[in-house]
């Protein structure tokens, strides 16, 4: 099964789809080819080993680059001219004495390559696919130099987290349905778990928590717990191990007991004995994960136990057979009141957590996520890390998008994330790196290391996008080792994944490194959070919905000034949950840093940032400057042409041409509501002014009529058009003022899920394009879809080039389809050049 599954994975290199990802093995441009070895000699035979895997990889991947296939097998006399893979234990027993230099530790491992002479031998099994795959990745990037080397994990867990539900959906998921889970039960077809093994494997993640942290009590059924027994099998072979997500309220939900309490005896032998059962089905079980006293899940709380007694509860049942406890320091179930200046979400896991420290069991790890609040584009390091002194904690990292464009908006996230592990805490006033702190090291923790929001689904892109799949590769890369370079994973990844062309490599790597100030600029910036909506979608711009809800992720922006006022001297008190040092500077305004200044400080709009602009002008700036980069990434992309299979060039570019248009309705509805609340003007006169638009409801209209948008600001002048009816055909004609030329014609429609609008742009009765308005509904966009005429689901058509007279007459006609009633924003004619 296993052999097959490499064939066939192999024999599809030339369709280029994106499921291979970074493991294509092409066979390298380089003229110069290594001197390969004669045979590959693979220490363990049996099928679920991963040095057996190794081998078969060793085969395939040379075969693939370089059309030679080498003879696998499980003896042999001599090292020379061969590939020998296994652990350090099995080349001891075979060969006399081990070669190693260096010292392994768990899930480590040497590679010592002398021209056709290759050693890869881990500490375990596990470490010897990694050194197989590094070897690999080597090969495939044109690298054949000598090396010899040892290398080890910064930490023992390097865990993601997928959020998948039994139905087969996937919380947050942008990719299609799971690999995992079909109907209510585990699928029968697990080729797609077993390939995603492979991808993880390849980059030292060593285990899988399947199904959502939401999670549902009936993954603990007999039948759903043989079936992920079946999914544990299919990673088995690359040394991944699996993991679950637990309902705390198990116990009465599946048990049939009156009682979920941490304490109760009863409910303490209920997990004793799901827990033997899993390790029975499962015996390399990796642990739970648990979610409780957050967003309505039930937990400890409810029976007053503190959170330490709900953690241990599950940590003594795992203990006997090795197991780990993964505990989330998302809570707050106590949804904070707004009214009060003192209330603060952002306090909540310190305030659950800090004062248990010590508490936990030794298997219990406090994943956090990596700022305060929830993902956002740009948060403080969580003060928690600098909290728990004397408890094992992991960093909760998201490679999923949720809050920054899903996958349609290019966003690499490592430069973001190494704004919080580089951060140092200054504990004790010592140096206490977060990263230092999560691998156990400042604090001398046995365990430690990170966990990732990995939501893959059955697209063949596995994340919905080609590029998002550059954060999945770097997060590996980084939970082996935390000092790692964003360029260099960066620029290793677009070798393995599109070849090795200097302006291919250099094209995405500037794209990439940009797009994250790019996003931060045009949807929320000066450490404001992600403006999006965070009642629905979390996707298109919506700052309204952050003030005024329970949800406590508050700007407090009214006329006059806006951020939160988190100071101990006159706010939340957040800033004192750090240690004295770091306090002192987020204390001050002076001090703050101006990108995160309305995180900690409520200031009036006109406030001078350290940069010499105000606030409001700062945001006025950000925004137009943050768009006009996303338009850049389009032309960089189209630059790349015929040096990319056209299959994964137009699907980039599909999404560049989304980003670029859809970073404008961020830039207009963030800088509309903001110039809209404080009546301050853009000092540079362009919010507001749109000399190449012709607004829709300023056209005329047959069989269309004008429509109010909510929230106004999603709107080009807070109207759209919309047809009469939903089988009402209307025309919107209007004849250009514009003079004669050439012009790319983009016209702002939205795009619904429950309905496929068609669309037709005619110049003077001549067609210029037709479309049908349903990428959100065959999934094209890989983003939550709205059925709403909002920000989510505006979008953006555009024609290149097209020749316009003086006089010309344009016409729009919109058939609706469904609950989508053919909704237009406005047209914009933008001459060469210009950005609209």
């Amino acid at each position: 099964m296993l052999r097959l599954l490499l064939l066939l994975f192999f024999g599809f290199v030339a369709a280029e789809n994106g499921r291979q990802a970074w493991l294509r093995f092409a066979p390298p441009s380089s003229s110069r080819h290594p001197s390969l070895p004669s045979e590959i000699i693979a220490l363990n035979g049996s099928q679920t080993s991963p040095v057996n895997t190794a081998g078969q990889e060793l085969q395939n991947g040379i075969q693939s680059m370089f059309s030679r296939k080498l003879t696998v097998s499980q003896t042999g006399k001599k090292t020379s001219s061969a590939i020998v893979v296994g652990t350090v234990a099995q080349f001891k027993n075979v060969f006399g004495s081990s070669p190693v230099k260096g010292n392994l530790i768990e899930d480590g491992f040497w590679l010592n390559v002398r021209g056709n002479t290759v050693q890869i031998l881990g500490q375990n099994e596990r470490g010897a696919l990694y050194g197989t795959f590094e070897y690999l990745s080597m090969l495939a990037q044109g690298n054949f130099s000598d090396v010899s080397f040892a290398t080890n994990p910064a930490a023992p867990i390097r865990w993601v987290n997928s959020w998948d539900n039994l139905d087969g959906s996937i919380e947050r998921g942008f990719a299609g349905a799971s690999v995992f889970f079909a109907g209510g039960s585990v699928k029968s077809d697990l080729t797609r778990a077993a390939e995603y093994a492979r991808l993880l494997a390849s980059i030292r993640i060593n285990a899988v928590v399947v199904n959502n942290v939401n999670a549902n009590f009936k993954i603990l059924t007999p039948d759903n717990i043989a079936g992920v027994g079946r999914i544990a099998d299919a990673f088995r072979p690359y040394g991944v191990q699996l993991g679950l997500s637990l309902d705390f309220a198990s116990p009465m939900e599946l048990g049939g007991l009156s009682t979920y309490d941490p304490l109760d005896s009863g409910v303490i032998s209920f997990w004793n004995n799901i827990t033997s059962q899993i390790y029975t089905t499962i015996p390399d079980f990796a642990g739970y994960l648990v979610k409780a006293d957050s967003e309505g899940t039930p937990g400890p709380l409810v029976y007053n136990r503190t959170l330490a007694q709900g953690a241990n509860l599950f940590a003594q049942a795992l203990k006997p057979h090795g197991g780990t406890l993964m505990y989330r320091a998302f809570v707050y179930n106590q949804l904070p009141d707004e009214n009060d200046w003192k209330a603060d979400r952002a306090n909540a896991a310190v305030d659950f957590f800090g004062h248990l420290d010590g508490q936990f069991d030794d298997n219990v790890v406090i994943q956090i996520k990596y700022g305060p609040i929830d993902f956002q584009v740009r948060e403080p390091t969580s003060p928690l890390f600098a909290n728990l002194l004397n408890t094992s904690t992991a960093i909760e990292l998201q490679v999923a998008q949720e809050y920054l464009g899903q996958q349609t908006h290019l966003v690499y996230l490592p430069p973001l994330w190494k704004t919080v592990t580089d951060f140092d805490l200054r504990v004790e006033n010592k140096s206490s790196l977060v990263r230092n702190i999560i691998t156990g090291q400042r604090f001398n923790r046995p365990l430690g290391g990170s966990a990732a929001v990995v939501n893959v689904g059955l697209n063949d892109t596995w994340l919905g996008s080609h590029l998002a799949m550059s954060n999945l590769y770097a997060y590996g890369r980084l939970a082996w080792d935390w000092t790692d370079d964003p360029v260099d994973m960066l620029q290793d990844w677009t070798r393995l994944t599109f070849g090795s062309d200097k302006t291919v490599i250099d094209t995405i790597t500037q794209m990439s490194m940009e797009s994250w100030p790019a996003y931060e600029n045009y949807s929320g910036n000066l450490g404001e959070q992600t403006l999006n909506d965070i009642l629905y979608t979390h996707f298109g711009p919506n700052p309204q919905t952050l003030d005024n809800t329970v949800w406590g992720q508050w700007t407090r922006a009214d006329h006059t000034g806006i951020g939160m006022d988190r100071t101990t001297s006159n706010g939340t008190g957040f800033s004192g949950q750090y240690p004295p040092q770091v306090h002192a500077i987020y204390e001050n305004l002076e001090t703050t840093p101006d990108n995160l200044v309305l995180w900690f400080h409520h200031v009036n709009y006109t406030h001078v940032l350290h940069s010499g602009k105000t606030v409001i002008q700062h945001f006025y700036d950000a925004h137009y400057e943050g768009a006009e980069t996303a338009q850049k990434f389009v032309t960089m992309w189209e630059s790349l042409k015929g040096k990319i299979d056209s299959e994964r060039f137009e699907d980039v570019l599909f999404r560049q041409v989304f980003q670029a248009g859809h970073s404008i309705v961020w830039r207009d509805a963030i800088v509309n509501f903001y110039h809209n609340i404080s009546g301050i003007p853009d000092a540079a006169k362009r919010v507001g002014s749109h000399p190449f638009r012709i607004e829709a409801e300023n056209m005329q209209l047959s069989g269309y009529r004008t429509y109010t948008v909510s929230p106004f600001e999603a709107a080009s002048n807070f109207l759209a058009i919309v047809t009469s009816s939903n089988t009402t055909v209307g025309t919107a004609t209007t004849k250009l003022n514009f003079n004669s030329g050439t012009y790319d014609l983009a016209v702002n429609y939205f795009d619904l899920y429950g309905g496929n609008s068609t669309f037709e742009v005619t110049l003077n009765n001549r067609t210029v394009g037709t479309w049908t308005s349903n990428f959100v509904d065959i999934g094209k966009l890989g983003h939550t879809p709205s059925i709403y005429i909002d920000g989510h689901s505006a979008t953006r058509m555009t024609f290149r080039n097209v020749a316009v007279k003086k006089g010309d007459v344009l016409t729009i006609k919109g058939t609706p389809n469904g609950i989508e009633p053919a909704p237009l924003d406005y047209v914009a004619l933008l001459p060469p050049g210009i950005v609209d």
